[in-house]
């Protein structure tokens, strides 16, 4: 079965379904702990710290090794680090669920966790040289898009699970059915796998000129990718809160962040669609623009406004991401794709976890109104940032030209 999943269609194509089942399962395993927590702190007897501690090193540990994991997938490639890293973090649910003890829960936590090192740079690395000259936005924001896909699964699955038989089965059920997915995945390589990144694309083939038009495009992106990163992880924060203040129930609160999720789901997929026709910059400032001022509207806005209101604000937060990952290809040669998708992730990473504590500083000492502001402020502040990233674009031969046409900006 497993097999003829993965045997249809082009090389791309089969590629392309396989980096985003990698993606659905370990967006899965990530959000699966989410609708557990609650049990896991009556059971466990613990404070909301020790709840804070346990998400965080769980989520957290999947930024250790994305550098490294680019690094070895430039010598193994992609696959077997995909299908190894995911196999490691359905393997760590299934000894969360058997950890006696707090301290042992959290240790197994953080190890299995940084199995997910290897899912989002080696994904997006895969797939962007599976589709190197033509779709590749497209491609990218398929990926993306099925990561969304496992994050709304997460809590039907575990909650289903949960209800009935605890929240130490849902772990090892779904952590054992990803463990046997990933072996019958493997039996499936010789149909999906497209080796290593060659050699060919050396830094010999650009000039200094272009080699510098690069490694700017790339620091450019970088810097719109960390703001970017810095908008979605502070409104996910503070969001709830913003909705708390118009006297919204925890019911109505959770109901609408569905709809946000939904909204992101959407907005991956399409505008990475949207990015192959018609570029990056156009899709940053229809986006970021639009997060910009929906976020600002979230204030004022009445209740029976909020539900299409956080549909939209869920397509500006999320859409941007589709454009930016498959932008990284445009400056990054393909043999060093796979380690500069996770520099680029990692720098990622890092403003989802400053983002939320400088704007919870500035909800402490002035107020919650005054740090969603600022947060439109700082979005807003990506649109001239991006017109620096349309310079890169339009200037020289980008690093996938050796293989295909070049995209504009």
């Amino acid at each position: 079965m497993m097999l003829s999943i993965f045997s249809k269609g082009s090389q791309p194509r089969r590629t392309l379904l396989f980096g985003s089942a990698m993606h659905i399962w370990s967006d899965l395993f990530f959000a699966l702990t989410v609708p557990l927590l609650p049990l896991i702190k009556e059971d466990m007897d613990l404070s909301f710290k020790g709840v804070g501690l346990l998400r965080s090193l769980f989520g957290g540990a999947s930024a250790v090794l994305q550098i490294p994991a680019g690094f070895l997938a430039e010598t193994t490639g992609e696959f077997w680090l995909l299908v190894l890293g995911n196999g490691w973090v359905a393997a760590g649910l299934v000894g969360m669920a058997f950890s006696p003890v707090f301290l042992v829960l959290v240790f197994v936590a953080f190890a299995g966790g940084l199995g997910g090192g290897a899912q989002h740079p080696l994904a997006s690395s895969m797939v962007s040289r599976a589709y190197d000259t033509k779709g590749r936005s497209t491609a990218v924001g398929t990926v993306n898009f099925a990561g969304d896909l496992g994050k709304m699964a997460a809590p039907a699955v575990a909650g289903a699970i949960a209800v009935f038989y605890g929240w130490r089965s849902a772990l090892w059920v779904i952590g054992a059915a990803g463990m046997v997915f990933m072996a019958l995945t493997a039996m499936a390589r010789r149909s999906v796998d497209i080796g290593k990144s060659g050699q060919s694309e050396s830094s010999a083939a650009f000039s200094q000129e272009e080699r510098d038009t690069q490694r700017g495009g790339f620091l450019s992106l970088s810097g719109i990718g960390f703001l970017d990163s810095a908008t979605r992880g502070g409104a996910l924060v503070f969001l709830p809160f913003v909705m708390q203040d118009k006297g919204m129930s925890l019911g109505q609160i959770s109901a609408l962040l569905v709809l946000l999720f939904a909204g992101g789901a959407a907005g991956k997929f399409v505008c990475g669609w949207l990015g192959d026709r018609y570029g990056s910059v156009p899709l940053i400032w229809g986006t970021k623009g639009l997060t910009a001022l929906l976020l600002v509207l979230s204030l004022p806005a009445p209740v029976w406004a909020m539900a299409p209101l956080l549909v939209a604000l869920g397509v500006g937060l999320n859409g941007t991401s589709s454009v930016l990952y498959a932008t990284v290809a445009e400056f990054v040669p393909a043999h060093r794709r796979a380690r500069l998708y996770g520099v680029f992730y990692t720098t990622n990473e890092g403003a989802t976890v400053l983002a939320p504590i400088l704007y919870g500083i500035i909800a402490d000492l002035y107020s919650l109104d005054a740090t969603v502001v600022v947060m439109g402020i700082a979005t807003a502040a990506i649109l001239p940032a991006s017109l620096t990233l349309l310079r890169y674009l339009d200037r020289g031969i980008s690093a996938s030209q050796v293989s295909g046409p070049r995209r504009r900006g």
